[in-house]
């Protein structure tokens, strides 16, 4: 068995997903292994009529930047140069580009939140989590939330 030198942590910037890169860091930092972050956001528009595409190159830039500075943000405040950590922003599906990602980072790990934004998202969209399980090309740790959090303890 090889040991564990990348690990893939997807967010969505809600708390679950914040705490669950925290678990990853401290695992990460145990196993000396590297951290990959990604955050993946839908289209705006997933059928783009001709006259609205510049809107949409524009609506999406203008995310993506925004999205860059929340997870620069998130990996100064949350990692802090305890292990390596590189970011990337897809559009598309979250879970399929999740597993595209993972494949294309070669992870060794998926670690991910079972909980991420609630309601009308998750019934629309369901169980990223899930799907991510199912379909990911490398074995994937599931966290869900109890009363006493996420702790790693090597």
């Amino acid at each position: 068995m090889e040991r564990i030198q990348r690990v893939l942590v997807p967010v969505d910037f809600s708390d679950y997903s914040r705490k669950a890169l925290n678990y990853a860091t401290d695992f990460a930092d145990s196993v000396g292994a590297e951290i990959f972050i990604v955050y993946v956001f839908r289209p705006v528009f997933e059928d783009v009529e001709a006259g609205l595409l510049s809107e949409q190159v524009q609506i999406t830039g203008e995310m993506q930047q925004y999205a860059r500075n929340r997870l620069e943000k998130l990996v100064e405040e949350e990692i802090a140069g305890r292990v390596p950590a590189s970011i990337a922003i897809r559009v598309g599906r979250p879970f399929l580009e999740i597993c595209r990602a993972a494949e294309e980072y070669g992870a060794d790990l998926i670690i991910i939140a079972t909980h991420g934004h609630t309601g009308v998202q998750h019934l629309l969209f369901g169980s990223v989590a899930e799907k991510v399980v199912r379909k990911a090309p490398c074995p994937v740790l599931t966290l869900r939330e109890p009363a006493r959090g996420f702790r790693f303890e090597a």
